[in-house]
């Protein structure tokens, strides 16, 4: 991704398309990617190959709000997103799960144990149940097994309160939204601003809810299409943890579509299910990205496949992940960044307090450095200083 020089992020960012699944003339536009190598020499931001181009209009670094804005507000609320939208952030992100009767609605796992006050629901008591999902055992309340109008009497409520004492301020203002309510809310609030309002959405455990028969690609792509966010310049992102979601996706719509990695030595669900041999270690190599580019944008990578940590926890030598993705065409939108000492890097945490704030200021320009495109942030308001600081020093050099 080439970020050019100036004093403001740049704005023409290009997410190279996957040649094998939707050409530049499938897509009808002009790819700049050719360009893009040029001007970044292949350093920093590199460029993007010979793909051709879904052109987006965002900048570079782009800020993703993370669950909307989860580090001041319960997540997967229509005020956590508000708030993102409020704040600057770029993009907003939607996770989707199926409810029985085949609703999509906007929740990070669809065990609701501990986003919503389903355990204060004694008419509901009875559907605690223990399941596996993707090999996990868990114990809880399950979205598949609520039609949507018995979640609409739910309310959520902070997933981490030890955490984020604050948040439980909020609990119990907010319903569980469903997709096409974010659309609607989307389409809004774009019309009142005057430009539209981007969408990230995530596909969540698609290989186990297809086996419920809740197979989550048909349905995101009737909502896509009906709502005009199908096509390759569509303000909308697609990712999953399971490349064959991604797949499936490419062939339902055009829309820009990027694969989610895990840590080292960690699997895709899909690939445990069909026997695949690869790890998530095999994707990160150049055949493994030269793969995804086939039918993919872009990868959402975990932060420490960026600059693994050592064992205190410290930031060491970034990866060639990067410059390696770029070369494919691939951009890099990582994950997460959050404000408190817990969470961050040891190198930025700051007195002993672990929920109270560090240096997330000197973590993003550690990861800015590195030439991602892009982050997610339960802090959007954090991550757009810091973006605008990497910047305007690079704009001086």
């Amino acid at each position: 991704m080439t970020e050019r020089a100036q004093a403001a992020p740049g704005r023409r960012t290009v997410i190279g398309a996957g040649a094998a699944v939707l050409g530049t003339a499938a897509l009808g536009v002009t790819t700049t990617a050719q360009a893009a190598g040029r001007d970044s020499g292949r350093g920093g931001h590199g460029g993007h190959g010979d793909h051709g181009g879904h052109r987006l209009d965002l900048p570079v670094p782009t800020v993703i709000g993370h669950r909307g804005t989860s580090g001041y507000r319960p997540e997967h609320t229509l005020g956590s997103y508000q708030l993102a939208l409020d704040l600057g952030a770029h993009i907003i992100e939607q996770d989707l799960v199926p409810t029985r009767d085949g609703h999509l609605v906007c929740r990070h796992e669809n065990d609701i144990t501990a986003t919503t006050d389903v355990s204060a629901h004694p008419e509901f008591a009875n559907r605690r149940t223990t399941k596996t999902v993707d090999g996990v055992s868990l114990t809880g309340w399950f979205t598949e097994d609520f039609t949507l109008a018995e979640l609409k009497t739910l309310r959520a409520k902070e997933r981490i309160p030890a955490n984020r004492q604050k948040n439980t301020l909020y609990d119990g203002r907010w319903e569980i939204p469903t997709f096409e309510e974010v659309l609607r809310w989307a389409d809004r609030e774009g019309r009142r601003r005057g430009k539209p309002v981007w969408l990230y959405v995530e596909t969540k455990h698609p290989t186990y809810f297809r086996g419920l028969g809740l197979g989550l690609e048909e349905p995101l792509a009737k909502l896509l299409r009906r709502y005009g966010r199908h096509r390759a310049q569509s303000p909308v992102i697609l990712q999953s943890f399971e490349p064959g979601s991604i797949q499936h996706l490419a062939r339902l719509v055009a829309s820009p579509r990027i694969v989610l990695l895990s840590g080292t030595g960690t699997k895709p669900w899909d690939f445990e299910v069909s026997g695949d041999p690869r790890t998530t270690d095999d994707l990160v190599k150049p055949a493994g990205l030269k793969w995804m580019a086939s039918f993919a944008q872009g990868i959402g990578p975990t932060l420490d496949l960026i600059i693994p940590k050592d064992a205190a926890g410290r930031l060491t030598e970034p990866t060639t992940l990067v410059r390696d993705a770029h070369a494919q065409g691939l951009v890099l939108h990582p994950y997460t960044m959050r404000n408190e000492n817990t969470f961050l890097p040891a190198d930025f945490r700051r007195g002993s307090d672990p929920n109270a704030y560090g240096d997330a200021f000197g973590a993003f320009a550690a990861y800015f450095a590195t030439g991602i495109d892009g982050i997610f942030s339960d802090n959007p308001d954090t991550a757009l200083l810091a973006a605008a600081d990497f910047t305007a020093r690079k704009a001086k050099r």
